[in-house]
């Protein structure tokens, strides 16, 4: 495999009490033993206990300012979406390998289609089960941290009601209601049991019901998800843990502004789909420095960076996963690397003014160009080459 030296740089995330990094020393270290340039922003680890002499000792170069990153690089590995600040320092050659979550942004959208960046976003990358695993390792951090905000969220001192997930011994535990049985969901669960809360989740997928109730041996409730269903029991629960994704697209309002009204009062929700738009009619993104908001009486926890909480566990998890494609993007070049893995193609978001993803592009009404007429495609050119013998 004949392989290309790329500059590949690692910029300090800039979000609000964002601490997680995009490459580790470990995948340093792999990148140049392949033969490649690693830039790495002085701090970018620091959140992680990871220090500039880790990365140097790795081989990595480490640059005093985002800037000098940003200019030095070709390929830009982040963990969150470019904030404002970073638009003007995105180049149309520069590759950006990151979360994206462009049908809850708009505006980032049409920043990047405007620079004409290529943007290949982690949580549209597919495997062959049809699964997203890089949106796999965070989805199964925030599932577990929903659980740990929502039990605090509900402390009286927090402005809930005062109770307590698993009770006590003559007097019940708090009520959970899970939407949706997915990854992030079926991680909540778990911490949910765990706590000895009195768990119901709600999916309209009948195989995931079965596997939870398999799983839990009836321990969970299991509930067919439809309005009337969502109505019946959204004002008997104490949390309501939002967990539904749609891939590419804007995650739909299965809570309504009138099924909040009706909740208890001190009652908490936390909306994991939030980075996705939110499930819940009353969300707002929010940050770490203020994760909580009141309406209609009801704590909403709405913070679209959830796994940032705990940065040296997510960014662990999320560096398992994302390497071996770092490093197929910067053996190959990305056109390639796409034109080989058609499940990396997926995640394509953006290129030469153009969206790539169409649940995208249909969500913004904004001008798709199927990733297929970008990159050439093993398949496709062996089928031409065939056709034209």
């Amino acid at each position: 495999m004949l392989r290309i030296s790329t500059r590949i740089g690692v910029p300090k995330e800039v979000k609000i009490l964002e601490h997680r990094v995009g490459i580790l020393p470990a995948g340093v270290r792999e990148l140049t033993n392949d033969g490649h340039a690693v830039f790495v922003e002085s701090n970018a680890g620091v959140g992680v206990g990871v220090s500039d002499d880790d990365y140097r000792t790795a081989g990595a170069l480490v640059l005093g300012t985002a800037k000098e990153v940003f200019e030095t690089a070709q390929l830009i590995v982040k963990v969150k979406e470019p904030q404002q600040e970073e638009y003007k320092m995105l180049r149309s050659d520069h590759v950006l390998f990151t979360y994206l979550h462009l049908a809850a942004d708009p505006e980032l959208a049409q920043a990047l289609v405007q620079i004409g960046i290529t943007a290949i976003a982690y949580e549209t990358v597919t495997a062959d089960d049809g699964s997203l695993p890089l949106l796999v390792p965070m989805s199964e951090v925030a599932g577990r941290l929903s659980v740990q905000a929502g039990a605090n969220a509900l402390l009286k001192v927090n402005g809930g009601r005062g109770v307590l997930l698993g009770g006590v011994p003559g007097v019940p535990p708090a009520k959970v209601l899970v939407v949706g049985g997915g990854v992030a969901g079926s991680h909540a669960i778990e911490m949910a049991v765990g706590l000895g809360a009195d768990v119901t989740v709600v999916d309209r997928s009948v195989p995931q019901l079965k596997r939870i109730d398999a799983l839990y041996g009836g321990r969970v409730r299991t509930v067919f998800s439809t309005k009337h269903a969502i109505d019946s029991l959204i004002t008997e629960t104490d949390l309501v843990i939002g967990a539904v994704l749609v891939t590419g697209a804007a995650t739909p309002k299965l809570i309504t502004e009138e099924h909040v009204k009706r909740m208890q009062h001190g009652a908490v929700v936390v909306d994991i789909s939030i980075d996705q738009g939110g499930c819940f009619e009353t969300s707002r993104p929010t940050t770490h420095s203020e994760p909580t908001y009141v309406v209609d009486g009801v704590v909403h926890y709405c913070v679209t960076n959830m796994p940032g909480a705990v940065p040296r566990t997510s960014t662990f998890a999320l560096t398992n996963v994302t390497l071996p494609f770092v490093k197929q993007l910067a053996n190959l070049g990305w056109r390639e690397a796409l034109g080989r893995d058609p499940h990396l193609a997926q995640g394509l978001n953006v290129h030469d003014g153009c969206i790539n993803h169409k649940a995208i592009a249909c969500e913004l009404k904004c001008q798709y160009r199927a990733a297929a007429d970008v990159v050439a495609f093993p398949s496709v050119s062996v089928a031409r080459q065939a056709s034209s013998a």
